[in-house]
């Protein structure tokens, strides 16, 4: 099987399956329980209110760590 049919085969899938996936997300957001939801991020919110962000992403000074362990 070349590349190309391979991609017209994935495509037919996509298309075959996207009605499928659209009833099941529409089912999903309609029997989601926000309030539950919201309760399970409130950990999470307080930290960030009471955590202010740091001025980089941290990823900065993990590789600075990472460059001290190479020497």
């Amino acid at each position: 099987m070349t590349d190309q049919e391979k991609m017209r085969l994935w495509v037919e899938t996509c298309k075959r399956a996207g009605p499928e996936l659209e009833a099941t997300r529409r089912r999903e957001i309609r029997e989601a329980d926000n309030v539950k939801v919201l309760a399970s991020l409130e950990d999470a919110f307080n930290h960030a209110i009471t955590h202010p962000p740091r001025p980089s992403s941290g990823l900065v000074e993990m590789q600075a760590r990472f460059a001290k362990l190479r020497k």
